[in-house]
């Protein structure tokens, strides 16, 4: 998924509580939300995994949109011709600490 429609979801997680954000995440209409709630489980399973953080009272801190690499495609169009068309990717990190 293109960086710019995933930051757009990652900006309203950005410092909420991992409870509120997960809620906001299931209600959202978007497909970055289901994209970006899955990591945020993962990252709250990484948290408890290591035991060291109190699960109920985690903070997303930061949720950063990199770019990865594009695909680049090509489409036919008329007259023998060809437009690239450019599947952009992103990298996605997202930090949980305690509040």
């Amino acid at each position: 998924m293109s960086p710019r429609k995933m930051r757009i979801v990652a900006n309203m997680v950005r410092g909420k509580r991992v409870d509120d954000a997960m809620n906001l995440l299931k209600l959202m209409p978007k497909k970055a939300a289901y994209v970006i709630r899955k990591l945020l489980v993962s990252a709250v399973a990484n948290a408890e995994h290591q035991g060291e953080q109190d699960v109920d009272s985690l903070v997303v801190r930061a949720c950063n949109i990199d770019n990865a690499p594009i695909l680049k495609r090509w489409m036919p169009r008329a007259m023998g011709r060809a437009n690239r068309v450019q599947h952009r990717t992103s990298h996605v990190t997202i930090t949980v600490d305690n509040a």
